[in-house]
């Protein structure tokens, strides 16, 4: 059991998990409520851990988690009205038209 990140909050942390899980690695969060113990301990050591349960997954999680985290930057041009679109849009904002296959 290996530790893979350590997560600002913890909605983060379970959605980290999760993310892992659902592509077939065994994964957890460690440490979801000790942020009640912040100020009697050091606020970093309160912070949601993301653990893999298998040390032979850790290299193959860390690039699946870091693709997940950062995705690749899209731009496309809407094929409608020539606006060009940039980020995760699927839809033209200009027009409304879909984004092309």
């Amino acid at each position: 059991m290996r530790r893979l990140v350590t997560a600002p909050n913890l909605a983060l942390a379970t959605l980290w998990a999760d993310m892992l899980t659902q592509a077939g690695f065994d994964a957890n969060v460690q440490r979801a409520y000790a942020s009640s113990i912040a100020g009697e301990v050091p606020p970093d050591q309160t912070l949601p851990e993301v653990w893999v349960m298998d040390d032979a997954q850790l290299e193959a999680a860390r690039t699946l988690l870091a693709q997940l985290r950062h995705p690749p930057h899209r731009l496309w041009v809407c094929q409608a009205c020539l606006e060009r679109i940039d980020g995760p849009f699927e839809q033209c904002w200009n027009c409304g038209a879909a984004m092309p296959p």
